[in-house]
Parts: structure tokens; sequence; C-alpha cells
């Protein structure tokens, strides 16, 4: 009777540690799924959406020109290096990464806010609306303004964010991951930020990624599961200025098992010597 109660306990254990054990399928990354769109060429099609400008964004922007021509005299005041032939800037200024400590204060003080209103002034030209439309449909009407001022095609505008400015929150076991990060690229996927990071932990649960993205209308939530391709189909796979990547932790860690084989089997040789010594205790009562 006392064998067949042991065996139980030990199968039951057994049981418990297996189905709590991570496995290759938890945390292989992009694995094959049927329901992957690709084109007539076998290619997954890029669906990069493009960024638009909400109320708070700061933006820098460079007026580039000769020494001694309209825009630069006209800009005199905030340029320091008129005289060596360089590029002018006008609102804007050097971009330094974030290194998690909220923003780059540069940055801040030099560039354009995009205000209450959803505009940005920019000095010598006016107020010029920035939310709701991309960068790239700004700078086409900052440079018919810049036009209009000074001689064409003797100033080039060139307007950009401060990098690809993004936010990882994950638990305790994924610290070094957690934090404000800056890509200076044009585009990035979250394969791509990750593997800046140094990947994911086995804590991290890649079905269950979740993001918020900013639109000038608010805020979405969407989920990606990294461990199929499809992923590489949703608008939320390339990041936007802004968004935050949230990494929930695997139920399987949080119960005590999976984190590593050899954990789990030492756990479990724990629990089954604990019970062994409490039976014991009890059969001596």
């Amino acid at each position: 009777m006392r064998k067949r109660y042991l065996f139980n306990i030990f199968l039951l254990l057994t049981v418990v540690g297996l189905s709590s054990c991570i496995i290759q399928k938890d945390i292989r990354y992009l694995q094959p799924s049927e329901s992957l769109t690709i084109n007539e060429e076998g290619l997954v099609p890029y669906n990069v959406p493009e960024y638009r400008i909400t109320k708070g964004d700061i933006l820098t922007l460079n007026v580039v020109t000769t020494p001694k021509g309209d825009a630069a005299q006209f800009y005199s005041s905030l340029n320091a290096s008129a005289g060596t032939g360089g590029s002018q800037t006008a609102g804007g200024g050097a971009s330094a990464g974030g290194g998690g400590t909220g923003g780059n204060p540069t940055f801040y003080f030099n560039g354009l806010k995009v205000d209450s209103n959803g505009d940005v002034n920019v000095f010598g030209i006016g107020y010029v609306k920035a939310e709701g439309r991309t960068v790239e449909d700004m700078t086409k009407e900052i440079q018919t303004r810049v036009n209009e001022n000074f001689l064409q095609g003797k100033a080039e505008a060139r307007l950009n964010l401060d990098g690809i400015r993004y936010y990882v929150l994950g638990d305790i076991e994924s610290t070094e991951v957690t934090g404000e990060k800056v890509a200076y690229v044009t585009q990035l996927n979250i394969m791509q930020a990750l593997a800046m990071n140094g990947g994911l932990n086995r804590t991290v649960d890649r079905k269950n990624i979740t993001i918020h993205r900013k639109y000038p209308e608010g805020i979405k939530t969407a989920k990606l599961d990294l461990t199929r391709e499809d992923a590489m189909n949703s608008p939320y796979y390339w990041l936007q200025n802004g968004d935050i990547i949230y990494l929930n932790t695997n139920g399987k860690s949080i119960n005590g098992f999976g984190k590593e084989p050899i954990q789990t089997l030492t756990t479990g040789v724990s629990v089954l010597t604990t019970v062994m010594s409490i039976y014991l205790i009890l059969k001596t009562l």
C-alpha cells in the first residue's frame, strides 16, 4: 500500500514536471507557419506602416546652405559654424543615444516640439501643421516655405525624428533588455531590436509579446507570437517611434518549473523528498 502511494506521488510529480518544462517550440523564433503570406516571388512583403507625428513629439530641422547664402545669414544667430562651409542648423541639435535616461536632453531643449494644437513653430517660417502627418510630408511643406523666403535651390530642409525611440519592459529576469532604446535607422523590426539588446531569455513568453503603439487618435494594443513566422505579416512586426514592448513572463517559469531542465529536476526531487518526509513523520505518530 505504501509503495503504491509513493509510486502515485512520483507519477504525479513526473507529469507535472514534464508539463511545466519549457520545450523547444516555446523558444524557437519564427517557426514555419502555413498562414504566412508571401508574394508570387516567394518573398514576405514589407508591411511597414508610415509613422504619423503625434502631439508631444520632438523633431529636428536642419537647413543646409552655403556659409554666405541667404539662409545662412537668416539663421546666423543659431549657427556658430557659419564660416566653416558646413551644414546649417535651424531649430535642431545633435542627437545622442537615450541610454535609458528618459530621452536626449540636447534634442529636447533644441528640437521642434509639437504643441497642444499639433503644430511646430519654425523660426523665420512660422507655424507648420505636424500632428497626423508623416515626416516626409512635413519636409516638403517646409522646403516650399524655405524656397519662398530664400533663393530656390540654395537651401535644403532636412527634418527628422531622434531616431526610432522605443521602450522595453519585462520581468526581473529580463532586466538587461528592459529600458529606453534608440535606433538610428529608418526601419526597424522587432527581431532586429531584440537582437540589438541581446535577445530574450527562457522566462519570456515569446508567444505573447504585447506592443502599445501611439497614434494621433490614441493608443492601440497588439499581440505578437514570435514563435510563428507569420508574425512578419503584422504591421506591429515593424517598430515605430514611441512603441512600448511588454515582455510577458511565461507561466511555466512563474510556477517554479521550466527555467532550466536541471532546475525542473531539482525542484521535483525536492518536492518528492518533502512529501516522503511528511509521510514518514505522519506514519510514526
